[in-house]
C-alpha cells in the first residue's frame, strides 16, 4: 500500500468518526525527486474563484488543496478555471460556460479533470442542462483520453435545499456517471450544513475559513482519484 492510499484512507476513516473570473494558471507544487507530478485541472464558479468574502489568491481551497496534499507526497501542476456566476448551462460574468473554461484548463496530459458546482444552473430546463453536462464531460474525455473525471456537485449551505438545485445535482449526477466520472454529493453529505461560521456575511459564499474547510473535504477526493490512476 503506498503512502498516498495510506493516508487517503487514514483520512476517511478520520471524517467517518468525526461525522470571479480566475484565469487558467499551471500551479505547480515542489515535486520531491520521486514524487510524479500530476496534471489536475480544475472548472468551477464562484466557489472555486473566491469572493469578497474569502477565498481569493492562496486562500483559495485549491491552493489550501495543492498544499494538504504535498504535505503527503502528492504534487500537483494544476489548471484552474472558475468565474463567478457561472456553470454548466449559465453564462458567467465574463460571458463563459464551464464548457468554455474546460477548453482553456484541461490538457491532453492531465490525469485528472475536477468540474465543481453549480448552484448556478438552478433555473435551467433539467433536459438542456443534461445536454450540456454530457457535452462538457465528453469535450473533457476527449481533450485529456487518459484523466479520470471527478465531478462535484453544488453544494448547499442549509437544510433547506431548494428543489430546483436538488434537480441540478440529480441531473449533473446521472449525467457524470453515464460518462464514468466520479460523483460527490455536497448536499447528501451535508457540507456547510449546521457551520454558519464558515460563509460569508451574503449567506452564500464561503468565507476564507470556509475555503479551508473545502480543501479538507476535497483534498482527499481528488488524493483518492489519484491513487486509482494504473
Amino acid at each position: 500500500m503506498n503512502r498516498l492510499t495510506t493516508w487517503v484512507m487514514s483520512l476517511t476513516l478520520l471524517v467517518s468518526a468525526v461525522n470571479a473570473h480566475r484565469v487558467p494558471v499551471r500551479l505547480c507544487t515542489s515535486p520531491n525527486l520521486d514524487s510524479p507530478l500530476n496534471h489536475v485541472a480544475v472548472i468551477g464558479d464562484s466557489y472555486t474563484s473566491g469572493t469578497a468574502e474569502g477565498g481569493i489568491g492562496p486562500k483559495s481551497w485549491t491552493a489550501r488543496a495543492w498544499q494538504i496534499l504535498a504535505q503527503h507526497g502528492v504534487h500537483i501542476a494544476a489548471g484552474v478555471a472558475s468565474e463567478g456566476r457561472a456553470g454548466y448551462a449559465v453564462r458567467g460574468d465574463h460571458g463563459d460556460l464551464f464548457q468554455d473554461l474546460a477548453s482553456r484548463a484541461i490538457r491532453p496530459d492531465d490525469v485528472l479533470v475536477v468540474f465543481f458546482g453549480s448552484r448556478n444552473d438552478q433555473d435551467v430546463d433539467p433536459e438542456l442542462l443534461a445536454q450540456i453536462a454530457h457535452d462538457t464531460y465528453d469535450l473533457a474525455r476527449r481533450t485529456a483520453p487518459s484523466a479520470r473525471l471527478l465531478v462535484i456537485g453544488p453544494p448547499w449551505p442549509t437544510d433547506d435545499v431548494p428543489e430546483s438545485i436538488l434537480q441540478v445535482r440529480d441531473v449533473l449526477n446521472t449525467q457524470a456517471r453515464g460518462a464514468g466520472a466520479a460523483f460527490v454529493d455536497p448536499i447528501g453529505d451535508h457540507w456547510f450544513v449546521g457551520r454558519p461560521d464558515l460563509i460569508g456575511a451574503d449567506g452564500v459564499h464561503p468565507n476564507d475559513t470556509g475555503h479551508a474547510y473545502l480543501a479538507d473535504k476535497i483534498a482527499p477526493l481528488i488524493g483518492a482519484q489519484l491513487s486509482r490512476r494504473p
